[in-house]
């Protein structure tokens, strides 16, 4: 927001306060000022000359000898090149001793055999961003109006003695998004009293009623609609001090009916509109949602494809304008415009944002709109608008206001006491200093009881809802150098990480060792991804964003392992052909199709590995990581974590998975067995789809790991006697598991059984198709002794004997 000290000095007095005097006191008072540029960039000595006349220069065709009165008591003879130079205008002319923007100095001098005495001058010339002038004035010299007063300093004829203060605002200050607002922001700072504008219309005999009527169909999407009728106005430009103010502000001028409009929302901070009403179908207007495959040409020129939840303004058979964003193109005011219907209204801001930038459409009043406008200054802006088309477009007003109304915005009403307040802030404030910040603000204070008050919040002020908000209010207000610095006191709480946290942490150390690296993806996946790995879903219906990014990135995920993939591929595209991936995160499930509460967030670890466990060299082969090295490594976090005994694995056969490498992760808990996950290899058909070669994927929930991991360390002393090895090769059918053998093994065995581990398997036709043959090591020791050999055999016969019995296991001869 881009604030005029000049214009800002017709609400309240800023004398004895430099224009950098007062963006100190604000920034001080929480509203940012990022600069104080002069809108003078080095003019001096220029003034408004008329032309008496102008004559080709004898010896150049692009250049003229022009006789200008610039009020100095004398006639100067002036040559300019300017193709729009001619007689009986009133334009900047630069007299001799004059200086412009660049250091110019202007002193008399000769073009082509011809004296000039002095400089006629563009806006470009005079350090005006021309681009911001009307088109018309955008080439050649800078023309002035007509009743513009001869000798008169151009510095006050364009207000370019002036200072404009960029206020740095932040979006719940949507009140400094106006002249008015930053007014009310100054009068409480300085305790200046506040000039307002006169908003007073003068109407015609006539009745509104008679040319326009208004309604809303779409009440929770607009609360207010107003509208006035101003007849028989004539189109032309703005006044000087208006269109100076405009461009003071960053806005160009154009006529003086859309100039006003932009006026009183700059001014108020309520966007306003004007329709050529001769335009407007049946003087009939209604606030309507679009419909289905409706279009509209706006201002700027584009052809818009309207959606169903995009609001409109429309007459009796066409939309005629994007409430809150933009005008139609099929009722903009035109040279030809006599009649206007003015509009101001309250729409609501997430729709307005919504409707913008889905078409990428931003506007001064979608801004504005979009943070929330002041209901009370609807009808303010309207009459004041009305008003100033009566004097400079001799408007004639109809008598009374078109409305429609479906809801009213109450006041807050906010309880405050002086304790509160002064043990925020750690001040010792008294009553009457508080209730005198208050009414600076112009909030209402009613006592409540004794040194408690009911505030009342005006609506132009939004951010204020709470307490805590008047607080803030009364600090800044107060001046934040003015409050003590106050020890913190009351109980302290040591910082620490949660289990989870704790774990998550552990986690991470431990794969990183192990030689992942940490992957963080998009929460949000396509559909046809969720439909992957569906066991890891657990049959969770897909959770569609309301406005997603793309179809890409439309639906929240269900499963890690997908987003591992893309990564995998992104990899190997960039010839990064080993790939060793973790990541931890959540997933969305739930089984409503349409959302009536929040969905389940699922903590998951996956991992992901791919290419060679390590790379060719000189004296070896490269080796292919396989589906023992991704289960050495969950082995490896699961004793970190104390959790060896706890799992186990079972052959599985989940969908977008290797039917015969995969395994399920079980968990074996008071409930008994528990399913957490899977591990194995990506099915071929899923690898084809992300252009990938062999890939071996683990995903798990790590809410049990959260429950059962015990990761406090213990310690054994070395042992002092020696084991006794026994190894054994048992022929069973197929079936089953090496890991029901050691299973087996370890119960039948006792507590003289340290360990024993499958080192061997093999299959052929020298033991039967159905068969195999699983050597197994086991290892025997005391810790207090040394066994002897009738206790070892003793112990080896009975796993013999309960292998046979639960298998039908054969010793291999």
């Amino acid at each position: 927001m881009n604030v005029s000290y000049r214009w800002l000095s017709d609400y309240i007095d800023l004398s004895g306060i430099p224009a950098e005097q007062l963006a100190e006191m604000m920034t001080r008072g929480g509203i940012e000022i990022d600069s104080v540029p002069s809108r003078n960039a080095g003019v001096t000595g220029v003034v408004v000359g008329y032309v008496k006349k102008r004559e080709k220069h004898p010896d150049a065709d692009k250049l003229s000898v022009c006789t200008v009165d610039a009020g100095t008591g004398e006639d100067l003879q002036i040559v300019c090149g300017a193709p729009n130079v001619d007689a009986d205008m009133k334009v900047p002319v630069a007299v001799v001793g004059a200086k412009l923007p660049g250091g110019l100095n202007i002193k008399r001098a000769k073009l082509r055999g011809v004296e000039s005495q002095g400089m006629i001058c563009s806006a470009r010339e005079l350090g005006i961003n021309d681009k911001l002038l009307p088109k018309e004035q955008q080439e050649g010299i800078l023309v002035l109006p007509s009743d513009t007063e001869i000798g008169r300093d151009i510095l006050d004829v364009l207000a370019l003695d002036d200072s404009i203060l960029e206020l740095d605002l932040t979006p719940n200050r949507s009140d400094c998004l106006s002249m008015l607002g930053v007014a009310y922001e100054v009068s409480a700072l300085t305790g200046r009293p506040l000039n307002l504008p006169d908003a007073a219309v003068y109407p015609a005999a006539e009745v509104t009623s008679d040319y326009v009527r208004v309604s809303i169909s779409s009440p929770e999407h607009c609360s207010l609609y107003t509208a006035r009728y101003i007849k028989g106005v004539k189109i032309g430009p703005a006044p000087q001090w208006m269109q100076n103010r405009l461009i003071a502000a960053g806005v160009r001028p154009i006529n003086n009916i859309v100039d006003i409009t932009n006026y009183v929302m700059l001014e108020y901070g309520q966007p306003l509109h004007a329709f050529d009403a001769a335009q407007v179908a049946g003087g009939r207007i209604d606030v309507r949602l679009a419909r289905a495959g409706e279009t509209l040409e706006t201002l700027d020129g584009q052809e818009r494809k309207l959606e169903p939840h995009m609001l409109v303004i429309a007459d009796a058979e066409k939309a005629i304008g994007l409430a809150g964003v933009m005008g139609g193109a099929n009722s903009e005011v035109s040279e030809g415009t006599t009649d206007i219907i003015l509009e101001s209204a309250k729409f609501d801001g997430s729709t307005v944002r919504r409707t913008s930038r889905q078409l990428g459409l931003r506007s001064e009043a979608s801004a504005r709109f979009e943070k929330e406008t002041d209901p009370e200054r609807v009808r303010a802006a309207l009459d004041r608008a009305a008003g100033l088309m009566a004097r400079y477009a001799e408007g004639l007003v109809t008598e009374g206001v078109a409305e429609a109304e479906e809801s009213t915005q109450q006041q807050a009403v906010i309880e405050l006491s002086l304790s509160r307040v002064n043990n925020m802030l750690g001040t010792e404030l008294s009553s009457l200093e508080i209730k005198t910040i208050l009414s600076r603000l112009q909030f209402e204070v009613e006592a409540s009881g004794e040194d408690v008050w009911k505030i009342t919040v005006p609506s132009r002020r939004g951010d204020v809802s709470r307490d805590v908000d008047l607080v803030e209010e009364i600090a800044r207000l107060h001046g934040y150098d003015e409050i003590p610095t106050t020890p913190i006191e009351g109980p302290t709480t040591p910082g620490s990480l949660t289990r989870p946290q704790a774990i998550r942490r552990k986690l991470r150390t431990i794969l990183t060792g192990a030689g992942l690296h940490e992957a963080i993806s998009y929460s949000v996946t396509s559909l046809p991804r969720t439909e992957l790995f569906a066991e890891l879903s657990a049959g969770a219906k897909p959770i569609a964003l309301a406005m997603p990014m793309s179809e890409e990135r439309s639906v929240l995920r269900t499963t890690l392992i997908p987003s591992l993939l893309e990564a995998a591929a992104y990899n190997l595209n960039r010839k990064n052909n080993d790939v060793a991936l973790f990541e931890i995160g959540n997933v969305y499930h739930t089984d409503e199709t349409t959302l009536t509460r929040l969905p389940n967030e699922k903590p998951r670890l996956a991992l992901l590995l791919l290419g060679n466990r390590r790379s060719s060299a000189w004296n070896r082969t490269a080796e292919p990581v396989d589906f023992y090295d991704a289960k050495g490594i969950l082995e490896q976090a699961f004793d970190r974590l104390g959790l060896t005994g706890r799992i186990s694995y079972e052959a599985a056969q989940p969908a977008g998975f290797h039917p015969g490498r995969t395994a399920a992760i079980v968990i074996r808990t008071e409930r008994g067995g528990e399913k957490i996950g899977y591990i194995g290899q990506v099915h071929p058909e899923t690898q084809r789809e992300f252009d990938l070669p062999d890939a071996y994927v683990a995903e798990l929930e790590l809410d049990p790991i959260y429950e059962y991991a015990d990761a406090s360390i213990e310690y054994r002393v070395l042992p002092r006697y020696p084991a006794i090895e026994r190894d054994i090769a048992v022929v069973v059918d197929r079936g089953v598991a090496g890991g029901a053998l050691t299973e087996t093994i370890s119960v039948s065995a006792g507590e003289l059984l340290e360990s024993v581990k499958v080192f061997d398997v093999y299959t052929g036709e020298r033991i039967g198709s159905d068969k195999k043959s699983v050597a197994l090591a086991l290892v025997y020791r005391h810790a207090e002794r040394t066994l002897t050999d009738e206790e070892v055999g003793e112990a080896h016969a009975r796993v013999l004997a309960q292998l046979e019995q639960s298998y039908g296991a054969e010793l291999r001869k």
